[in-house]
C-alpha cells in the first residue's frame, strides 16, 4: 500500500531545489477534471516572493499544456520517486494532444480540494497563478542564452503561490 500524502508547511520540505527540479524534473500539471494536461519539467524554482512562497515555472506557449495553465488560476507541481523516471520521460517527449498520458503512464490523477496532483507523487505543491511574463530576449545579459532557443520559441514565466504543499 503506498503511503499516503499529508500536508505540510513549504518551509519543511528537505529537498535541495537544484535537485528537486533540474535532476529529478517534476510534472506540471493544469486543467479541470474533465480536461487537463501535465507535461515534464526541469527548469523552475522554488523561493519567497512578495512575502509569500512560492515556484517558478516555465512553459513554451507550443506546448500544449500552455493551453491549460493559461486557462487556469491553479496549477500544481508534482515530484516523484525514480521508479517513476519512465513516467516522466513519456510527459516530457510525447504530447497530451494526441496521447493519453494518464492511461500510458498508469498515473492516478487526483481531483479535491485544489488543483489536479498524482497520488504517486512523494511531493506536490499546489499553486495559485500570480503573475506571469514572457521572457523577452533583448533583456537576456548572457548571449549564450540564445543557444536555448534556436525556434525563437520563448518560455513564459509564471510565478505560483504556493497554496498548499502534500509530502509522504
Amino acid at each position: 500500500m503506498t503511503e499516503m500524502l499529508k500536508e505540510i508547511h513549504p518551509e519543511e520540505v528537505k529537498d535541495n531545489p537544484f535537485t528537486l527540479i533540474g535532476k529529478d524534473g517534476m510534472l506540471v500539471t493544469a486543467g479541470e477534471p474533465a480536461s487537463f494536461n501535465t507535461m515534464t519539467a526541469s527548469w523552475g524554482g522554488l523561493g519567497v516572493l512578495w512575502a509569500k512562497n512560492v515556484c517558478f515555472s516555465v512553459i513554451r506557449p507550443v506546448r500544449y499544456t500552455y493551453i491549460f495553465i493559461e486557462r487556469s488560476d491553479a496549477y500544481t507541481l508534482c515530484f516523484f520517486e525514480d521508479k517513476y523516471k519512465d513516467a516522466l520521460t513519456l510527459c516530457g517527449t510525447k504530447s497530451g494532444r494526441n496521447t493519453d498520458k494518464v492511461a500510458e503512464t498508469g498515473l492516478t490523477p487526483v481531483v479535491d480540494d485544489g488543483p489536479i496532483y498524482f497520488e504517486e507523487a512523494r511531493l506536490v505543491f499546489q499553486c495559485r497563478k500570480l503573475y506571469f511574463q514572457d521572457l523577452i530576449p533583448a533583456n537576456f545579459k548572457d548571449r549564450a542564452i540564445d543557444a536555448f532557443y534556436p525556434q525563437k520559441d520563448y518560455h513564459r514565466l509564471y510565478v505560483g503561490e504556493i497554496t498548499r504543499c502534500l509530502a509522504r
